[in-house]
């Protein structure tokens, strides 16, 4: 495997709440060439999504899939390690008050008397199948099995046992995921090489004869390597896929259970030779970590599904709202299940963020004027600084807005009384009337698109949130066309 020197960084966000969502459909025809440049950027990326974290608690290991029925599946590890459920709703958000339906549970002796870990939900060739990690009483024991369902509804389903995945060698195992390309199924999954018997686990990959049986042999694409994919335990698992633009996209988990846990990332050609390893390219850094900033740890073990719009990518994942653990991290049931949008560099990679703050997921700002350019945190220039969570009623109440930080969470942005520059200040020292209203804005159609936004000041009226061409923030009166397109905005 080659390790890329370019360091995979993030960022992820959605939208705040319902009733801020906006179209990103193009302006009207324009005779200007920057008006119809700028209309055809609003097209082209992907709307702000919203939702509210954490979305289920003590749910490990998420799954969501949003099937051609158009309704949404979850299923995930529950804490007691005793049982597979299924949830099903139409909408993401809706799964966390989702009735759940248990659709196996633990066995009296034998495999799946054990642990039960991070069942995964395929729908292949017609029939439903799960993935999931069973264990035996009494004994380090696991290993990969799939369960059969037949029927349009995998919580009604008739569900059978296709047993164990035979892989290269009988040893720990777990964490089967599957995907096609250039139309071959594959699995990936983790076990343990007995050639490397001080890891814990490597990344493995076959072709699918049928979606219990490997056609092997099986190849290892990822080894716990690096620094940070060996704190506690050596180990690469929870891989999974995501496609885009001619390129595979794997996510994987390293490290222990604990505030270590984070997500690592492989690269490969949609038309290379899969099953050499050297196809695969490893990001030398973290994709998506703690967070201390948020409030977020060891976030992983993540799944990848779409919005109900289908037009922007999400990602599941769980982390823990607390750094630390006694004892044994598996033994701490409060693993929760937490969405948020996946982003695109104009590359083609993905951006995966921070893992964000509890509550109403973020937004950001990208400006008419320049696709390029978003209202950013004090400068910063990670993209999780250009995320900003839309608070209603703003602070200074009714209906106002306000825009709190996301890399600085209780950090708002205002403009300073009686002026038109901006700063961001902690929510804290916003001690007054006047304070709370220089941190508040109306929101109004967009003055440059109808399509977009503007922010109006609540202290001023007539005065607009700007980013200009060099990048900075006023609030001011605005005149002429391109002033309108500085203050107006689309949420990504």
């Amino acid at each position: 495997m080659r390790l890329t020197g370019k360091l995979v960084t993030a960022v992820s966000s959605a939208f705040a709440a319902a009733w801020l969502v906006l179209s990103l459909s193009p302006a009207p025809a324009a005779a200007a060439a920057a008006a119809a440049s700028a209309a055809s950027a609003a097209s082209a990326t992907s709307p702000a999504v919203s939702y509210v974290n954490t979305l289920i608690e003590q749910r490990a290991d998420p799954h969501i899939v949003k099937h051609t029925d158009g309704w949404y599946y979850f299923t995930g590890t529950v804490p007691e390690f005793d049982r597979i459920v299924l949830r099903r709703a139409q909408s993401i958000q809706a799964l966390g008050e989702a009735a759940e339906t248990t659709i196996w549970r633990r066995k009296a002796s034998g495999v799946g008397s054990g642990q039960v870990w991070a069942p995964e939900l395929h729908f292949i060739d017609g029939k439903w199948y799960i993935y999931v990690a069973l264990g035996v009483a009494n004994e380090w024991r696991i290993r990969a099995f799939v369960l059969e369902g037949t029927g349009d509804n995998p919580l009604t389903a008739t569900w059978v046992e296709k047993g164990l995945i035979r892989t290269n060698w009988d040893t720990f195992s777990l964490d089967a995921s599957t995907f096609v390309a250039n139309g071959t199924r594959y699995l990936v999954w983790a076990q343990q090489e007995p050639s490397r018997p001080d890891e814990n686990s490597s990344l493995m990959l076959a072709p699918l004869e049928n979606p219990w049986t490997i056609r092997g042999p099986a190849v290892a694409i990822s080894r716990p390597e690096l620094a940070w994919e060996r704190i506690g335990y050596k180990i690469n698992e929870g891989p999974y896929v995501i496609q885009r633009g001619g390129r595979i996209f794997l996510t994987y988990s390293a490290s222990a259970t604990d505030h270590n846990y984070c997500m690592g990332l492989l690269t490969a050609s949609a038309s290379a030779d899969l099953m050499d390893p050297a196809s695969w390219t490893k990001s030398p850094t973290p994709v998506f970590a703690s967070n201390a900033a948020t409030n977020q740890w060891g976030p992983g073990h993540n799944s990848f599904t779409v919005s109900e719009d289908g037009l922007s990518d999400v990602m599941v994942y769980h982390d823990r709202g607390y750094r630390d653990i006694v004892g044994d991290p598996l033994n701490d049931p409060n693993r929760r299940t937490r969405v948020q949008k996946l982003y695109w560099r104009a590359n083609g990679t993905p951006d995966f963020g921070i893992p964000v703050p509890d509550g109403n997921t973020p937004v950001r700002l990208r400006s008419r004027a320049d696709a390029a350019r978003y209202v950013r945190f004090r400068g910063g220039t990670a993209l999780a600084d250009t995320q900003f969570r839309i608070v209603s009623p703003g602070l200074a109440g009714g209906s106002t807005i306000s825009l709190e930080s996301t890399s600085s969470p209780g950090v708002f942005l205002r403009r300073v009384v009686g002026g038109s520059a901006v700063e961001f200040e902690e929510g804290g020292k916003l001690d007054s009337a006047a304070a709370r209203a220089s941190a508040s804005f109306n929101r109004v159609p967009g003055l440059g698109d109808g399509e977009g936004l503007s922010l109006e000041a609540s202290d001023g009226a007539g005065q607009y949130l700007r980013l200009d061409a060099a990048g900075s923030l006023t609030v001011s009166a605005v005149e002429g066309g391109a002033q309108e397109d500085e203050a107006t905005f689309y949420l990504e």
